[in-house]
């Protein structure tokens, strides 16, 4: 269906604590007949380094990342925080280099969030899966502010069979994780994820999406403190779901 073969861009969190993401991910691709090939020599993009100050290393990363994936015909990543960082940042990193800038420039116009490549470049929506349940999304802030994705993960939702979506109250407020953030300022962090949670539990969703693994992991976390039964899963998990209903 692609004439291009997709670079996959999994990132740190995925590969570490949520793979199955990564995994339902390659499923799809794999459904579509979308080629793509994977590099094990691919490392973080720097962004935690980057939000905690540390440009240095951050700009280290960023070079090590550029090498790995300039010369790849399109990368795609699970993750919107992700590719803000590729398309966002790595450009004013390299403010002083300008060889380096174009070619920041250069990959973060090729470099796409998985749902955004789906129903922007592809222009594909129905990805034929199945998952019965009522679905509520979480728009994470990279993804909706950053990269103004957030009428995609929708379509793609709404055309999943059985699946019955419906929008929670303030869907694109933050949910308190932002990486060091909730660190620093746990009771603030706490407070937000509280609010995201209660949100969630009006909608009468009993399964919360996001496209940011971040968020997922900080929603999971509370939902589970609070004893709530709601499922937390990434869109991969639900656009890779069949006939069966199961989560790949």
């Amino acid at each position: 269906m692609s004439e291009k073969v997709v670079s996959l861009f999994i990132q740190c969190l995925v590969d570490t604590m949520f793979p199955e993401a990564a995994e339902a991910m390659v499923a799809v691709l794999q459904r579509l007949n979308i080629p793509f090939v994977y590099s094990p020599d691919q490392t973080c993009c720097g962004q935690p380094a980057y939000n905690s100050g540390y440009r240095k290393e951050a700009k280290a990363a960023a070079r090590r990342f550029i090498e790995i994936f300039e010369k790849a015909e399109v990368v795609v990543c699970p993750s919107g925080s992700c590719v803000h960082m590729v398309r966002q940042h790595y450009p004013e990193l390299f403010c002083e280099d300008e060889e380096m800038r174009q070619r920041a420039i250069n990959l973060g116009n090729k470099t796409f969030e998985f749902s955004q490549y789906l129903v922007d470049e592809l222009h594909i929506t129905d990805v034929s899966a199945r998952y019965p349940g009522t679905v509520t999304y979480h728009d994470s802030c990279h993804l909706s502010r950053g990269l103004g994705i957030n009428s995609q993960p929708r379509t793609l939702l709404k055309k999943v069979e059985d699946l019955t979506f419906v929008e929670m109250s303030n869907s694109d407020t933050c949910c308190g994780f932002g990486g060091s953030f909730s660190v620093h300022y746990p009771e603030i962090s706490s407070s937000m994820a509280d609010e995201k949670i209660d949100n969630i539990l009006k909608s009468g969703a009993d399964t919360v999406v996001g496209c940011d693994v971040s968020c997922l992991m900080n929603i999971m976390g509370r939902l589970s403190r609070r004893n709530e039964a709601v499922k937390v899963l990434h869109i991969s998990q639900i656009l890779a779901a069949q006939i069966s209903g199961e989560d790949k």
